[in-house]
């Protein structure tokens, strides 16, 4: 049976967002205690309706309890912190063609830099 969900027609979305988040978190569950760190613990678990330390074990990496996706849901919907979000956008939708684009800029001056060692060490 075929999903309407997965096959219904996609909108174009245009996002900005601060790259790098995917490198400056080890986790989508790390990405989430900092901002909730950020806004105080004590703030956060009452937009959650928890206990700080109940908040606080499950943003931990205790295995015993999770943040769950519905608290993440409210969490950003009490917040509006978005990073969550643009986190995962970072580590799972890559545009590979953007990339390449900007590693190529930055090999031109590079290449400049070296032409002229390469030249020195009679290479070129």
């Amino acid at each position: 049976m075929k999903s309407k969900v997965i096959n219904a027609p996609t909108a174009q979305l245009t996002l900005s967002f601060e790259e790098g988040l995917s490198q400056r978190f080890g986790s989508l569950r790390e990405c989430v205690a900092t901002g909730v760190y950020q806004r105080g613990l004590g703030k956060c678990a009452i937009d959650l309706d928890k206990a700080p330390g109940n908040l606080s074990v499950e943003l931990s990496e205790d295995t015993t309890r999770k943040f769950s996706v519905e608290s993440l849901e409210r969490y950003i919907e009490k917040t509006g912190d978005t990073t969550p979000i643009h986190y995962l956008i970072d580590r799972f939708l890559h545009d590979n063609s953007r990339k390449q684009e900007a590693a190529l800029a930055q090999l031109g001056p590079v290449l400049q830099q070296l032409l002229p060692m390469l030249k020195q060490a009679g290479l070129v």
